[in-house]
């Protein structure tokens, strides 16, 4: 746990004022999930995937989506080698431990779904051949929420229901910015950021979290707010048995964050909004009333929480 502790200060360190995103991403790479960051440019998207992965001491790779970047960009081809006259397979940057997808909404939906094997088996197919990609693996995609449709491609409802979390980066606070301009005016934090984990530890990690005790009062309550969420009058596609099974996991690696070796129903409550915004698809009339948002606030007032063992839940 203290190398944990270490890893999401440094990290801390280069991103400010942001400790909930960088718990949250924590929390992704230990339930094997990925990351959804929806934030302007020049918020530090970058630097905090690049940051993610250096205290991994894992490999990282970008790319920078747009309309032209083919499938075989991301996952790899199949070449004629004319030196030894033989076809080579030269794998994609999507063989590493974080991707960093940026812009991912200006790709073309087929070079979108080239991540869908990988995101979900862990696993790419080049020309027939199956590479196997090497755990810990995690894609942190970006798109900008105020950009221009012209030029863009909205993920279609297969590709979010793979992201485990979507994100708001957003902007720095005026305290937090004067802190950066004086932080970054001697250095940059990113210099002494040290790989506080490992491959191993992390694997070691994401088998842990599995045993954290998920109670019955606790599995109820998820699935109440899971079947609310097809039955509300304004949800055409409602969470999936994936995104169920995704804020249970989540759920286990949040309370493994807060030293905690059992899932609370307030841990469940803080977690659906980052689970179930993105993953809702709202009926005709409902998306001219409400956002997925409200959508998601009604869902959890209207659903109790429970009371588990004595302890008071706000």
């Amino acid at each position: 746990m203290g190398n944990l502790l270490k890893a999401r200060e440094d990290v801390n360190n280069v991103i400010y004022g942001k400790e909930e995103v960088v718990d949250l991403l924590f929390v992704a790479l230990l339930a094997q999930g990925h990351v959804l960051l929806e934030s302007v440019p020049g918020t530090g998207k970058t630097k905090l995937a690049k940051s993610f992965a250096k205290v991994m001491n894992g490999t990282f790779s970008r790319v920078q989506f747009t309309p032209d970047v083919l499938p075989s960009d991301i996952t790899g081809i199949r070449f004629f080698n004319p030196k030894v006259q033989e076809f080579e397979l030269r794998i994609g940057p999507i063989a590493t431990n974080v991707l960093l997808a940026d812009e991912i909404n200006r790709a073309t939906p087929k070079t979108q779904s080239s991540l869908l094997e990988a995101m979900e088996e862990y696993q790419s197919t080049v020309d027939g051949e199956t590479i196997k990609i090497s755990l810990p693996f995690i894609v942190i995609a970006t798109q900008n929420p105020v950009e221009s449709n012209y030029g863009t491609f909205p993920l279609p409802e297969a590709q979010l229901d793979r992201f485990l979390f979507k994100l708001d980066l957003g902007y720095p606070s005026l305290s937090e910015e004067k802190r950066i301009l004086n932080t970054y005016r001697r250095t940059d934090p990113y210099d002494a950021v040290e790989a506080s984990l490992s491959i191993d530890t992390i694997r070691k990690l994401q088998d842990e979290i599995k045993l954290i005790t998920v109670s019955e009062v606790v599995a109820d309550y998820l699935l109440e707010l899971v079947h609310a969420s097809r039955e509300h009058s304004d949800v055409e596609l409602g969470i999936s048995p994936r995104g169920m099974l995704a804020l249970m996991r989540a759920g286990q690696a949040y309370a493994y964050i807060k030293d905690r070796d059992y899932v609370t129903p307030q841990d469940i409550k803080t977690l659906v909004p980052y689970v179930f915004e993105h993953r809702l698809i709202l009926s005709m009339e409902g998306s001219i009333k409400k956002t997925a948002k409200d959508i998601v606030k009604e869902i959890i007032h209207a659903t109790a929480v429970p009371v588990e063992e004595g302890a008071m839940v706000e």
